[in-house]
């Protein structure tokens, strides 16, 4: 008994957390103390498991900074009891809070996996069981030197082990709802669960390192055939947002509008830090490729290669609440941290 695998699993709320009230016939919460009632299969892990539930759960659409810093809060306070940790997470903003937590928690020597699902849990064909006894299974695995195989934040959906950062919500009505067009999966579950230990982040320091101080004055501009600058004028405004990730085209790609240049030129020259994120699902940011996008490294847009959006604002946020350099924000901003870019 002793030698079983300690996980923490943390409940913040969302689908797979939900069963039908025989009463009213309506989906509520259940308590995750008696989740072994909801999901007998657990009990023939060989994991020892323990759930810390957030009260009320919280649904995803709500979920923001405070509720990120909480999460990590209880995993940094606990790190030292437990081999790994399960975060029950609703999946409509799972990829960007599983972003914001490979950067709050770093240099990680066990697991987070965030998993969920598109069906209740208290369904007949619910997807949930299966994500959350494979995201245990994930969670508990250890390599035959008894070191954690996965050691950094990830998504477990559907069969298939994501990197947190590098991940995005594809689907709102398939069991596959997530996707990783750039990076690799860290594991695959079939009648075994194959890991691709090549691909899986492993940090030089094993001190796990808490940052909570993140800066959510940040805007996301997504670019369109004939978008109006002017419109967007507010977003410019260095006294209120010290950061703008600008979804482009392609490989980084604007239009030659002049109105919008100017914004971009006296905001960098004012203070304020704009990366460049493509719009695409897979592919990277090649700013200078074509002359649409030379602009951009004439008056010194960050390229965000091949970041995810959800990467990108987290790493905006941690960068702009952990660093007092404009330079220094810069830099790092143009390399990768936790393996959130190529």
């Amino acid at each position: 008994m002793t030698n079983k695998p300690k996980l923490l699993i943390i409940y913040t709320g969302g689908t797979i957390g939900m069963i039908n009230d025989p009463k009213t016939g309506h989906l509520i919460s259940f308590d995750f103390d008696h989740i072994y009632q909801q999901v007998p299969e657990l009990e023939r892990l060989q994991v020892s498991l323990e759930t810390i539930s957030f009260h009320p759960p919280i649904d995803s659409s709500e979920m923001n900074p405070v509720f990120w810093t909480d999460i990590a809060q209880k995993v940094y306070d606990n790190y030292a009891n437990y081999d790994g940790f399960v975060i029950l997470h609703g999946s409509d903003t799972m990829a960007y809070t599983a972003s914001a937590l490979s950067f709050m928690l770093q240099d990680l020597s066990k697991p987070v996996i965030l998993t969920g699902s598109q069906l209740p849990i208290g369904t007949i064909r619910t997807d949930g069981k299966e994500n959350l006894i494979t995201a245990i299974e994930i969670a508990a695995s250890k390599n035959e030197k008894g070191e954690s195989r996965i050691q950094e934040v990830a998504v477990y959906f559907e069969f298939s082990l994501f990197r947190g950062n590098r991940c995005s919500k594809i689907s709102a009505n398939q069991f596959e709802a997530f996707s990783s067009p750039n990076y690799p999966k860290l594991a695959e579950a079939g009648i075994e669960i194959n890991f691709n230990t090549e691909k899986a982040f492993k940090s030089e320091s094993k001190e796990l390192k808490l940052f909570t101080n993140l800066n959510n004055h940040v805007a996301l501009l997504k670019i369109f055939p004939g978008f109006s600058a002017n419109v967007y004028k507010n977003l410019f405004d260095i006294n209120e947002v010290k950061g703008i990730i600008i979804e482009t085209f392609g490989a980084g790609n604007a239009p030659s509008n002049d109105e919008f240049r100017q914004l971009i030129s006296n905001y960098i020259h004012n203070g304020g830090i704009i990366l460049n994120i493509t719009q695409c699902n897979s592919g990277s940011v090649q700013q200078g490729k074509y002359e649409t996008s030379s602009f951009f490294d004439k008056v010194g847009v960050i390229s965000g290669k091949d970041m995810t959006t959800e990467a990108a604002l987290a790493k905006m946020m941690y960068l702009l609440g952990s660093q007092d350099s404009r330079e220094e924000i810069q830099k790092q901003l143009a390399i990768s941290i936790c393996g959130e870019m190529s």
